[in-house]
C-alpha cells in the first residue's frame, strides 16, 4: 500500500504545483485524470474483498484495507468494534481551521453472498468495469480516499476537520451503526453521502423515501380438516382477506407503496391454519405520511372475531426530506460540477441509506455523490469507467468548497 501510494505522489509531484490555499478545478481534474490507473487498481482490491453484510471477517477486511488506506494520508483511526456485524471504522483528519466540520459517509458491505466473484469477477469491458458491491459502493469509498488525496497533496492540509464514517450493516437497514452515526453527525456542519448516483447523468440524490418493515401476524385456530373443520378458524383465509387492505394503502401518486412481500400461513394442508403472518414493505416520501400509515396499520381489525391482529415493525429509515439546507447544498455542488465542466442534476428516489439518518437529525445531507453506473444488487452491477476522473474532482471540490 505504501509503495502505491509513493507511486500517486511521485506522479503527480511534477505536474500540481504545492501548498496553495484552494485547488483549482483545472488541478483537480487533472489529478483524478493522473491517478484514474491507480483508482482502478485500489478499486479492484476492495472489489476482490468479499464483504456480504451477514460475514463479519469479510467486512472487517475490507475495513483493514480501508484503514491502512486513511491511515496513510495521516488520519486517525477508531475502529467501533462489533461482535456479529463488521466493525465500523472512522477516519478523523485535522484541518487548518475548527470549524467548519464534515461528515463524509459511506459502507463496507454488500448484498452480495460469499462466492459470488465466481460469478461475476472484476471485469473491464466496453468502458465499464464489473464486480459484486463495485456500483454500491465500494466505488465511493475508494472516491472518498482519492478525493481526500487530491486535496491533501494540492493543499497540504485540509480547510476543515474531515471524519469518515465507513458502516458495516447499510444494507441491512444499519442496526448495529446507526448510534454512531447519531452521534458523530451532529459534531458536523455538513454530511456527504457516497452511494452511487442515480441515472447516466449522474444525479446526486436530494430526497429519499423512508423505509419501514412491518410483521402482520394473525393468530386463528387449528383444528384437524376433516374431522373438526367448523371448529377451526383458519389464519391463512383471515390474512387473504386482510391483503387487500393492505395493498389498498399504495397510492402511488402522493408517492406511497405498500408491499406485502413474504407469506408464510399454517402447517399441513389437513391442519386448519393456526397462524399466518406476512412481511409489510413500506415506502412513503413524508414523516406525516409515515405515522398515518403505521395509524391505519395498526387499525385494521380481523373479518373473522376468532382471529386476532398483532402487528409489529417499525419505520427503519425515516424519510430524507428535500429541505432549504439540502437544496442549498445542492446548489453549491451543482456551481462547482460546472466549474468542472458538467451538470449535476438532482433527483428524489425510493431506496434508504444512512443519508436519511442525518437528514432526519437536521444535518445538510447530500446522497449519490458516487459513482456514475448501474445495476444495484444484481450480478450485472457495473460502473462507468470514463466518470473516474469526474467523480474524484467533484468529491474534492464538494470537502473543499463547503469548508
Amino acid at each position: 500500500m505504501r509503495s502505491c501510494l509513493a507511486e500517486i505522489e511521485n506522479s503527480v509531484n511534477a505536474k500540481q504545483p504545492s501548498g496553495q490555499v484552494q485547488a483549482t478545478a483545472h488541478q483537480l481534474l487533472e489529478f483524478g485524470q493522473t491517478v484514474h490507473a491507480d483508482f482502478l487498481h485500489q478499486l479492484k482490491l476492495l472489489v476482490e474483498i468479499e464483504s456480504p453484510s451477514d460475514n463479519k471477517q469479510g467486512v472487517d477486511a475490507a475495513s483493514h484495507l480501508v484503514s491502512i488506506w486513511l491511515a496513510a494520508l495521516g488520519a486517525k483511526i477508531t475502529l467501533h468494534p462489533q461482535r456479529t456485524h463488521g466493525d465500523i471504522l472512522q477516519a478523523d483528519f485535522p484541518g487548518r481551521n475548527r470549524r467548519p466540520r464534515m461528515l463524509l459517509l459511506g459502507h463496507l458491505d454488500t448484498v452480495h453472498e460469499m462466492g459470488s466473484l465466481t460469478r461475476m469477477p472484476w471485469r473491464e469491458h466496453d468502458g465499464y468495469v464489473y464486480g459484486p458491491g463495485i456500483f454500491d459502493m465500494k466505488f465511493g469509498v475508494v472516491q472518498m480516499f482519492f478525493a481526500l488525496r487530491a486535496l491533501l497533496h494540492i493543499q497540504r492540509s485540509l480547510p476543515g476537520p474531515v471524519t469518515v464514517l465507513l458502516n458495516p450493516d447499510e444494507e441491512l437497514g444499519s442496526p448495529v451503526s446507526r448510534p454512531i452515526t447519531e452521534k458523530l453527525a451532529p459534531r458536523h456542519d455538513a454530511v456527504l453521502v457516497f452511494e452511487p448516483s442515480s441515472g447516466p447523468d449522474g444525479a446526486c440524490k436530494t430526497s429519499r423515501k423512508g423505509v419501514g418493515q412491518y410483521l402482520l401476524r394473525v393468530e386463528g385456530k387449528a383444528a384437524h380438516a376433516g374431522l373438526d373443520f367448523e371448529l377451526g378458524a383458519s389464519a391463512n383465509l383471515e390474512l387473504a382477506q386482510q391483503l387487500p387492505r393492505i395493498a389498498a394503502l399504495t397510492d402511488l401518486n402522493r408517492g406511497i407503496t405498500v408491499n406485502p412481500g413474504v407469506i408464510r400461513g399454517g402447517t399441513r394442508s389437513n391442519v386448519i391454519a393456526e397462524s399466518a403472518e406476512a412481511e409489510i414493505d413500506v415506502r412513503v416520501v413524508s414523516a406525516a405520511q409515515a405515522r398515518t400509515l403505521e395509524r391505519a396499520l395498526t387499525a385494521l381489525r380481523p373479518v373473522d372475531p376468532r382471529c386476532t391482529l398483532h402487528l409489529s415493525g417499525s419505520m427503519n429509515r425515516m424519510p430524507f426530506e428535500r429541505t432549504a439546507n439540502t437544496i442549498k447544498l445542492y446548489r453549491k455542488a451543482r456551481k462547482l460540477a460546472s466549474d468542472l465542466g458538467f451538470e449535476l442534476p438532482e433527483i428524489g428516489v425510493g431506496g434508504g441509506s444512512d443519508g436519511n439518518i442525518t437528514a432526519n437529525l437536521g444535518i445538510p445531507t447530500l446522497d449519490g455523490l458516487g459513482a456514475v453506473g448501474e445495476g444495484a444488487h444484481t450480478p450485472e452491477e457495473r460502473i462507468l469507467d470514463r466518470e473516474i476522473p469526474r467523480r474524484i474532482a467533484l468529491a474534492a471540490s464538494l470537502i473543499q468548497g463547503v469548508l
